[in-house]
């Protein structure tokens, strides 16, 4: 992005009230409200090592709440599925580094596309360029067919990915990448995914080209490879995305790929509306 829109998306955030209905964003039912914070979990967010970029985007991704909805707890051993540039990681491994164990499932690191090589440079630097903050994180591959081991088979207590389905599916990927989180995961551990939600009136592009998934087709995907639906939440909806953009998801920011282009109107839209799932890996 460059500098004036990336500037011009701060201030906006900035400006804006911490009221999420002020967003329109759905707020949470009564029962995810009722969750609380760790406040171990809420001073991570909070703390220096995260960029005023970053947390300018808390308004609309709501770590603390999401994640504790989800479950999340300070001694569990946690995959974070791609983890890109590392917003979610400076969370989740500062937040585990003294009673819990984190693995980054990166990227195939024998790929010569510069892209992947570029974010596997970004993510070794942010987790080996402070230990007081990030601990001794373990970095895996994730690149079905060849490349699934993501943590020792059955070790994992939770699995989360952030926004990353509609890639799988564009790569024809997603069944493998499913598989490899439920043999990651220990029976009856927890799978968490947000992702950019497609209209559900509107029919699901296997490839998922526009950067959205309907609800039924991420569950549908998920229960195939064995995770049963424990739960929904609206804590991560936008009201306000139309879905129906010109560069798709990226229109809206932080992206804002048409540039000037109604600038203002996709920064007052926000970022996407997300759904946000929850399933269990078999008990037995």
């Amino acid at each position: 992005m460059k500098k004036s829109l990336l500037l011009r998306f701060l201030q906006g955030c900035l400006a804006v009230t911490l009221g999420v209905s002020l967003l329109g964003y759905a707020s949470a039912d009564q029962h995810e409200s009722s969750h609380s914070v760790d406040p171990a979990l809420q001073a991570v967010i909070g703390g220096e090592h995260r960029s005023a970029e970053h947390k300018a985007r808390d308004q609309y991704r709501h770590p603390a709440k999401t994640l504790t909805w989800l479950g999340l707890r300070s001694d569990m051993t946690v995959v974070e599925i791609s983890p890109g540039r590392g917003w979610y990681t400076e969370i989740l491994a500062s937040y585990l580094k003294d009673k819990g164990t984190y693995y980054a499932a990166g990227p195939d690191r024998e790929s010569d596309r510069a892209y992947v090589q570029n974010l596997i440079k970004i993510l070794d630097e942010k987790l080996t360029s402070n230990p007081d903050v990030y601990g001794k994180p373990t970095i895996t591959e994730l690149a079905p067919p060849h490349k699934t081991a993501i943590a020792p088979e059955g070790s994992a207590d939770m699995v989360l990915t952030f926004r990353n389905v509609h890639n799988w599916m564009s790569a024809g990927t997603a069944d493998g990448v499913f598989s490899a989180m439920y043999t990651a995961l220990k029976p009856g551990g927890i799978l968490g995914v947000v992702e950019h939600r497609g209209d559900p009136a509107t029919p699901q592009d296997p490839q998922a080209r526009s950067g959205y998934v309907t609800e039924e087709a991420t569950i549908q995907m998920v229960e195939k490879a064995g995770f049963k639906l424990v739960g929904k939440s609206e804590l991560n909806a936008n009201l306000k995305d139309t879905k129906d953009h010109t560069k798709g998801v990226w229109t809206l920011p932080p992206r804002l790929r048409l540039g000037e282009v109604d600038q203002d109107k996709y920064l007052a839209i926000g970022e996407s509306d997300r759904m946000t799932l929850k399933f269990m890996k078999s008990k037995e």
